[in-house]
């Protein structure tokens, strides 16, 4: 394993190791976590779980949820799972090493309430490839594609469970259409843009397995005041 750092978040309440030169997460994965509304007893799915840092903010806010997160690079499913073993939550969290295209119900206990992600947002032509090779796997689509993501949601999920992603604003015509292809209903859509001035470069949408037609654009998000700092509703997802 390369060389870790360790952050704390929620006043030291989690603590998450990272790779000091390889991928890190980002706020993205904070702001999607943000979003997650959770029922107890709901069992849930992060795909691309990364450091496992979405799954350990889950597990966190409600002590009352199942999470699997499944990452398909072995080198960042070792540090998710060195950090669900630190915030000893292992009997509520639980890390796969795998494909998610290979992933079935039986592996994670049956039907999901809800499957989450982060995925790559670039596709494996476009752009320049990170020379990093965990970086590079994390930011384009080069082992897992957003219909993967989708197939294995629709696969997973029972009937009128939930889909959320962040992903950028640009693909939002290709998540629409591979979430109906896949039959998750597109529900709610909230653009995020770094300043109020600003173009949207993400957006975070949710989706129903199964759901009837009929979607809300809500309140965009922004992350940054003008000084740089984050905004009121962003420093409120930070805190415990």
């Amino acid at each position: 394993m390369d060389l870790l750092t360790t952050d704390t978040f929620f006043n030291g309440n989690i603590s998450v190791k990272q790779n000091k030169n390889g991928y890190r997460f980002s706020i993205d994965a904070v702001l999607l976590a943000g979003h997650i509304k959770t029922n107890s007893g709901d069992r849930i799915l992060d795909i691309g779980t990364g450091s496992g840092i979405i799954s350990l903010i889950l597990a966190y806010r409600n002590p009352q949820i199942n999470i699997y997160g499944v990452e398909v690079q072995k080198s960042l499913a070792d540090i998710a799972a060195l950090n669900v073993k630190d915030n000893n939550i292992e009997d509520r969290v639980k890390i796969l090493c795998a494909d998610i295209k290979n992933l079935k119900a039986d592996m994670i206990s049956g039907p999901l309430d809800i499957v989450v992600s982060n995925p790559p947002y670039r596709k494996a032509e476009s752009g320049r490839v990170n020379s990093d090779n965990q970086r590079a796997v994390a930011r384009h689509e080069i082992d897992v594609t957003l219909t993967d993501i989708l197939k294995a949601a629709s696969r997973l999920l029972h009937v009128s469970g939930r889909f959320i992603i962040i992903y950028p604003s640009e693909r939002i015509a290709d998540m629409v259409t591979q979430m109906r292809l896949s039959g998750i209903e597109p529900k709610h859509f909230r653009f995020i843009y770094s300043k109020s001035n600003s173009e949207s470069k993400l957006v975070i949408v949710e989706g129903i397995k199964g759901g009837r037609t009929g979607a809300k654009v809500v309140s965009p998000l922004v992350i940054y005041c003008d000084d740089g700092t984050y905004t009121d509703e962003v420093n409120r997802m930070l805190m415990p």
